[in-house]
């Protein structure tokens, strides 16, 4: 990635000075590369730890991890936005995270600041957060420093992270920035809203927009002509875009495309799309495969100067497509009031919100505004709410993970979101007041600017349920601690897992630490919410729900909660809760997470369905017969593996135990449906006397043979039944199509890949009779020399069923 700052070089000089007109930078500093705490073990070419980074190893990759390693990151502000981005960017393994604020920590910061305590309130709070970022990822160096920004403090890092910053402070760090290479994200929170902004230079290049998979398809037929069209099996809809490059592989008669290179689409169907000129290509004759190719994309992103006159808005609410212009010159309007006064407006004073509209309204004449909205963001101006710290900051550190990854798509250039729909709908003049919302002095103090003391007591009061103590638990968690959820001395919240702490746990649950591996979730979680705020009236218990532990959480368990939070990993504990909170009328706060897809639906009795009230269709099953015999697709070699281990090592196990400690075994397999009876009774016959090992040498034998029955005899017999050229009765070629001709393998001992197959199988076959086993690979070969493997020949009579239908019509007979 040639443009990325990764490879570039950058020699700044402490002369220099921001361009445009804005006033000048605070004076620079000695120059400070981010120093080395000692516990830092990865570098350039640093191992990935697997164990710990597996789940993100499997939605990045190596190479976008590699990436990662090598980038050091500064975030400036350490209120409760930016310890949010910190954390993230600690736990997703960045090479270095400096954490930035010549501040002291308040009593305010308390609303959302999780890694301050009460008694470090006047401490900085950078120094102060440190050492709880630094125990979150033992791969990552983590330092503080306490001096001005400046042009040679930011000019060692790859990406710079602006948090509750002033608007003349990103101008000038903007234009550094954009200037020297060096990726920008500025993000801010007020209350009830969020901005987000990316400046990642003139030249930025996406490896993968989207992180899938690379979709394929068969083809059936490709046209002569300016363009051609290309039309697809209609097993399954291609699902390209247009605008997607591809390439092809086995076409005949057709054979320019095998070798063409990637060529852009236009999808004219579901099933169908054009490419470039084929009219001087062969005459298409029949098979193919098309595969969609990642290209790599550039962007252009403006400097922060540029893109404040000509904004680029991401829509993130189509329900408020006209919102986030207004939120754009809102947010202008509030830093010109913050500079003319020197603070922000106070919660819920009318002169101050009035002002906002006013210098709103003098920064963008002509445009179409909206006061009530604008009036919203002065009147939330000193709000901070942890839930709206998670939101942001974890789009903020995603963006910063894009930005040295090269992966996925950045915003381009701006973000605007609000939550105003959770103020109240009635009476809202009424309850939220400048004295209702004015400050106390207290650490829910951002929070009651927006909403006020009397929901501030409300919260305080709840009993909550959550269900799991994973990734999303521990953020549920860390929220319900921030914004006072049973606090109060009425309030309470119990947390239930019963799963205990892996190292694969630590990349993304953040209430644990290495020193908890083996640990139970609940209790350690309890432990750690219960630091982050010492009112929290928080139980663990280490149970799992469901119909055998209705004794605990029992009628009046569930009639003295307000709600319940979902933080499961399977559906079926999902479906469960959900039945007990609409049978006792609670709330249900459901939510998931798979790579970077996530959703949310919240449950509320008489007012939205139920999580059971609507499921995803049922997965597209794999055909019987495709598996056994016309695979064609990866996920059909996949299925097939699975299905052969446990056919080879789990079930014939199982009915053996059956069948030595089960006196009634025989008698229920008889009654089974089908051919099933024979076969079971079969396989244990064979498990116990035709195939019972004696020794290794035996073990070895067995998987050599077997071998030679799946990847050359099984084939073989499939191509005496039907050849390669045979045809069906319409003239059709019978392997074309989504049927592909196999071709069978010939043994070689000197082969890796057939000795490391024989050697696992082997292995795995001593195993279930309690024999030892070897991974000497030459003492393996050696045994094979002296397997006798029985030459092929076809048997006549076998009949090999093409498809599921002809196989149930079968069934009967047998």
């Amino acid at each position: 990635m040639s443009s990325s700052p990764l490879s570039k070089k950058r020699r700044v000089s402490g002369s220099e000075s921001p361009t445009g007109s804005n006033p000048a930078p605070p004076p620079t500093v000695p120059p400070s590369a981010p120093p080395s705490n000692g516990m830092a073990k990865n570098g350039g070419e640093a191992e990935i730890d697997e164990g710990l980074y597996s789940r993100q190893l499997y939605v990045l990759g190596h190479e976008a991890m590699k990436r990662m390693q090598s980038s050091s990151v500064l975030v400036s502000g350490l209120r409760g936005l930016g310890v949010e981005v910190a954390k993230n960017l600690v736990l997703g393994g960045v090479k270095s995270v400096t954490l930035h604020d010549p501040h002291p920590a308040t009593w305010p910061d308390l609303a959302s600041q999780f890694y301050l305590r009460e008694e470090e309130v006047g401490q900085n709070r950078a120094e102060a957060s440190l050492p709880r970022l630094a125990e979150l990822n033992a791969y990552v160096a983590v330092t503080s420093t306490r001096q001005p920004l400046s042009q040679d403090l930011l000019a060692p890092f790859q990406v710079v992270v602006l948090t509750n910053s002033s608007l003349e402070e990103q101008l000038w760090v903007g234009d550094f920035c954009h200037s020297h290479g060096i990726k920008l994200v500025i993000a801010d929170t007020r209350g009830l809203f969020g901005q987000l902004f990316c400046d990642f230079g003139e030249d930025f290049v996406v490896t993968d927009t989207n992180g899938e998979q690379p979709l394929s398809a068969m083809v059936s037929m490709v046209t002569k002509g300016c363009p051609g069209e290309v039309t697809c099996l209609d097993e399954a809809r291609h699902g390209f875009e247009t605008g997607d490059s591809v390439t092809f592989t086995e076409v005949e008669g057709m054979e320019e495309l095998n070798t063409a290179g990637p060529m852009e689409i236009r999808v004219l169907g579901p099933y169908t799309f054009s490419i470039g000129d084929t009219s001087g290509f062969g005459d298409y004759v029949r098979g193919g495969i098309v595969t969609q190719v990642k290209m790599p994309k550039r962007i252009r992103f403006k400097r922060l100067r540029e893109a404040l006159v000509e904004p680029q808005l991401l829509l993130t609410d189509f329900g408020k497509a006209e919102r986030a212009p207004i939120m754009h010159w809102a947010w202008q309007g509030l830093h010109r009031f913050i500079q003319q006064h020197g603070r922000p407006p106070r919660p819920r004073h009318q002169g101050d919100a009035a002002a906002v509209v006013t210098l709103t309204r003098a920064l963008a004449p002509g445009v179409e505004l909206d006061d009530d909205v604008i009036r919203e963001l002065a009147y939330q101006a000193t709000g901070d709410l942890a839930p709206v710290n998670a939101f942001i900051g974890g789009l903020a550190a995603q963006e910063v993970m894009k930005a040295v990854s090269g992966k996925f798509t950045p915003v381009v250039q701006w973000l605007y979101f609000d939550a105003l729909e959770c103020l109240p709908e009635e009476n809202k003049e009424v309850l939220l007041t400048e004295e209702t919302c004015r400050p106390r002095n207290s650490r829910y103090d951002g929070q009651v600017a927006v909403f006020g003391e009397e929901l501030q007591a409300k919260l305080g009061a709840q009993k909550y349920f959550v269900v799991g103590a994973g990734a999303i638990g521990c953020e549920l968690l860390k929220n319900f601690a921030m914004i006072g959820l049973g606090c109060g001395p009425e309030g309470s919240v119990t947390v239930t897992d019963m799963d205990t702490i892996e190292k694969s746990n630590l990349n993304r649950q953040f209430l644990f630490r290495p020193w908890d591996v083996t640990k139970l979730k609940s209790e350690r979680a309890a432990a750690a919410v219960r630091e982050m705020n010492p009112s929290l009236r928080v139980t663990s218990r280490p149970d799992r729900v469901g119909p055998d532990t209705e004794r605990v959480y029992d009628d009046d368990f569930f009639e003295a909660l307000d709600g319940v939070a979902n933080a499961l990993d399977n559906v079926d504990a999902r479906l469960y809760m959900d039945r007990r909170c609409v049978y006792y009328r609670k709330p249900l706060l459901e939510s998931g997470t798979l790579g970077t897809k996530g959703n949310v639906q919240v449950v509320i009795p008489f007012l939205s369905e139920a999580y059971s009230s609507s499921q995803d269709p049922p997965e597209k099953a794999i055909p019987i017969c495709t598996l056994k015999n016309f695979p064609n697709a990866i996920e059909h070699t996949l299925q097939w593996a699975r299905d052969e281990f446990e056919g080879l090592f789990k079930q014939p196990a199982e009915n053996v135990n059956q069948y030595l400690t089960d006196p009634r075994f025989v008698e229920r397999t008889l009654r089974l449906a089908g051919t099933q009876p024979l076969e079971v009774l079969e396989g244990v016959e064979r498990s116990l006397v035709g195939e019972r090992p004696r020794n290794w040498a035996d073990c070895v034998g067995w998987a050599c043979r077997h071998w030679h029955r799946q990847y050359s005899n099984g084939i073989r017999q499939l191509l005496h039944n039907f050849p390669p050229g045979q045809k069906t009765s319409s003239g059709t070629l019978f392997w074309s199509g989504p049927k592909r001709c196999p071709h069978p393998l010939t043994f070689d001992p000197d082969n890796p890949l057939h000795l490391d197959y024989v050697v696992a199988a082997a292995n795995l076959f001593a195993q279930s009779y309690g024999l030892g086993g070897s991974r000497d690979r030459v003492g393996v070969a050696e045994l094979l020399r002296h397997v006798r493997v029985p030459p092929f020949a076809p048997r006549p009579g076998v009949r090999i069923h093409v498809s599921d239908q002809e196989l149930q019509s079968a069934a009967p007979t047998l």
